[in-house]
C-alpha cells in the first residue's frame, strides 16, 4: 500500500493549519487505519466502505479504546479522506456517514480554592526551579490556557505593566487578563531567574528548562504530577485539571460565558456550554456532600 504519511502530513500543517498535538495524533491513527485495513487485505484505502469504518471501530473498542479516543481516531480518518479526495485518489468519504454510541459525560477533575492554593504553594520560589515552576503554575491557573500554548509563550507574549498575556495558536491571537500574585511570580521568575538559565538561542521563550531550552509539555507534565504528590492532593490531575478549573471557577463566581469562550480560546460556544453541565453536576456533587439532611439519605 502506498506511503501516505509525507503528502497527509503536508496536507495538515499547510492546509488544515493543525496543532502539533492533532497534527501528531492524525498521522498516528491514520497509519494505525492503513494497517487495519492491510490486515482485511484491503489494497487501497479507496476501496473501504463505511461498513470497513465500523469494523475498525468495532476493533478499537475490543481494544479497549475510549470513547473520547475512537471519536478523535474518527476524525483522523475523516480529515485523511478529505485528503484524499482532494487529491483525486478518493471519490467520497466513507467514515462521513458512521455515527459512534455517545458513552457517559464524565466530569472531569477540578481543583477545590483550598486545593489550588496548597499546589500553588508547593514551589520553593528561593530555588530557580522552583521560583520557574511557581511562576507557570499562577500563570496557567490564571489565565486558562492549553499546556501547549504555555510552553510555547515568548517573553513578548506577557506584558507585565499592563498584566495583560498574548496567547496566540492556530486561530489566532487573544489577550487574557493576568492577575496581580500571577505578574509577580512571571515578574520574579523573569528578572531573577530566566535571565541566568536561558541558552542564546532560546532567547525568546519565556520557559525554559533548567538547561537553558524551551520546555516541552511532557516536562510540564512531569512537574504538576511532582507537585500534586507533593500536596498530597489524591485527585487524577491531567494537563488540563488547571484549566477546567478555571472555567469552574469563573462560572461560580458569575462569568459570562462568552467572556470564557474568548479566554479559552475556544471556536465554537458549544464547546464552553458543556462546562455549564460540568457546573452543575459539581452543584449537585457539592449538595449531596455538603448539606446535613442530603446526608441522611
Amino acid at each position: 500500500m502506498k506511503d501516505y504519511c509525507s503528502e497527509f502530513g503536508t496536507y495538515l500543517s499547510d492546509v488544515k493549519r493543525v496543532s502539533p498535538n492533532t497534527f501528531d495524533s492524525y498521522l498516528r491513527d491514520t497509519v494505525d487505519y492503513l494497517h487495519f485495513l492491510q490486515t482485511k487485505h484491503i489494497q487501497s484505502p479507496a476501496f473501504a466502505t463505511m461498513e470497513t469504518i465500523e469494523e475498525y471501530v468495532a476493533h478499537l473498542r475490543q481494544q479497549q479504546k475510549s470513547t473520547a479516543t475512537i471519536t478523535r481516531h474518527t476524525a483522523s480518518i475523516r480529515c485523511f479522506y478529505q485528503f484524499l479526495i482532494l487529491n483525486g485518489e478518493a471519490t467520497s468519504n466513507p467514515a462521513k456517514g458512521v455515527k459512534l454510541k455517545k458513552g457517559p459525560q464524565k466530569l472531569p477533575e477540578i481543583l477545590s480554592g483550598s486545593e489550588i492554593e496548597l499546589l500553588l504553594a508547593q514551589p520553593d520560589i528561593k530555588q530557580p526551579k522552583g521560583c520557574r515552576d511557581k511562576a507557570m503554575l499562577e500563570l496557567l491557573y490564571a489565565t486558562g490556557i492549553r499546556v501547549t500554548e504555555l510552553v510555547n509563550l515568548d517573553v513578548e507574549d506577557i506584558n507585565l505593566h499592563t498584566a495583560i498575556l498574548s496567547c496566540h495558536n492556530e486561530r489566532g491571537e487573544r489577550s487574557i487578563p493576568i492577575y496581580p500574585e500571577a505578574v509577580t511570580a512571571v515578574s520574579d521568575y523573569i528578572y531573577r531567574v530566566r535571565r541566568i538559565i536561558v541558552e542564546p538561542e532560546e532567547n525568546h521563550a519565556l520557559f525554559t528548562n533548567l538547561n537553558g531550552h524551551r520546555l516541552t509539555r511532557q516536562g510540564f507534565w512531569k512537574i504538576i504530577k511532582g507537585y500534586t504528590e507533593l500536596a498530597g492532593i489524591t485527585k487524577e490531575i491531567t494537563p488540563h485539571t488547571l484549566r477546567h478549573s478555571f472555567a469552574l471557577h469563573l462560572l461560580e463566581n458569575g462569568a459570562d460565558l462568552k467572556d470564557i469562550q474568548h479566554m479559552l480560546g475556544h471556536a465554537d460556544i458549544s464547546s464552553t456550554q458543556v462546562y455549564l453541565h460540568f457546573l452543575n453536576d459539581h452543584v449537585k456533587e457539592v449538595y449531596k456532600h455538603c448539606h446535613p439532611r442530603a446526608k441522611l439519605g
